[in-house]
């Protein structure tokens, strides 16, 4: 297998990785063959993938429009992956030019890409980090020179959580965060939903994509809703990915993705 210019040294081309099955699933280019053929696998079992993470992608725009309106001008993207078509940066500074993202990652892939594509954006940076230390990236220097912690946040954490299992307290790495900032920040997230509406192929799916990528850990609706701890939830409360927000469905309403997302306030 020949490595791409693009691909650090360090990084093993020969197993899938979550951000750049992702990648691939949405249309870019930044993936190897394993991944490519990971994100089939997937797919074959159930064929509403693309369409999850498409709606990801909405969802995780119409959040950052919302919190943008109610005057907050910083953002802390965990999990932010590969960058794509609509990143949180280019679509803060369409509104607000002044606003302030920095991404995190631990996929050195994602975090390559990120460093190159910011390069010329003073209001825009990426931690190679896990986010499962918040005490590691909110103690960041990237994060100290951009994210003043004395205004409010937007947290976004858009489709990662479901890849902690209960034992890594996902629950307490939410807390943590959200105990860094001040009343009036939010949490913008989103995760994989086993409810028993879910597609057909959706067990098979998930079986696939642990196999052959990462071990998911799809939850029932409360368990999902126990993450935001004592957040308020806005009054969309928790819906399909492609339905939150007043623009409506993305697709068709009688087709519900098994992903579901919210957005919810510190008080």
């Amino acid at each position: 297998m020949t490595r791409p210019d693009w691909a650090p040294e360090h990084i093993d081309i020969t197993r899938a990785s979550v951000a750049r099955v992702y990648d691939y699933a949405l249309g870019g280019a930044h993936n190897f063959a394993v991944d490519r053929e990971a994100a089939e696998l997937v797919t074959q079992a159930m064929p509403e993938l693309r369409e999850v993470l498409r709606g990801n992608r909405v969802f995780l725009t119409r959040a950052v429009h919302h919190l943008l309106k109610l005057g907050i001008r910083q953002f802390l993207d965990l999990g932010s992956g590969i960058p794509t078509v609509g990143n949180v940066h280019e679509i803060a500074h369409k509104a607000a030019p002044d606003a302030r993202v920095v991404y995190v990652d631990n996929d050195p892939v994602a975090v390559a890409h990120s460093q190159a594509l910011l390069a010329d954006h003073p209001n825009a940076t990426v931690v190679g980090a896990d986010l499962t230390d918040p005490a590691k990236v909110i103690g960041s220097p990237e994060v100290q020179e951009l994210i003043d912690f004395s205004q409010p946040v937007g947290v976004l954490i858009v489709s990662v959580l479901h890849f902690l299992p209960d034992e890594a307290n996902p629950i307490g790495v939410v807390r943590q965060y959200m105990d860094a900032t001040v009343p009036g920040s939010h949490l913008a997230l989103s995760h994989a939903h086993r409810g028993e509406e879910r597609p057909a192929g959706m067990d098979r799916a998930l079986s696939e994509y642990s196999s052959n990528v990462q071990k998911m850990h799809a939850r029932t609706h409360d368990g999902i809703l126990a993450i935001f701890g004592d957040l308020e939830l806005l009054p969309a409360r928790l819906v399909p990915v492609d339905v939150w927000g007043p623009e409506g469905p993305l697709g068709d309403p009688e087709v519900k993705l098994p992903q579901l997302a919210g957005v919810a306030v510190k008080a």
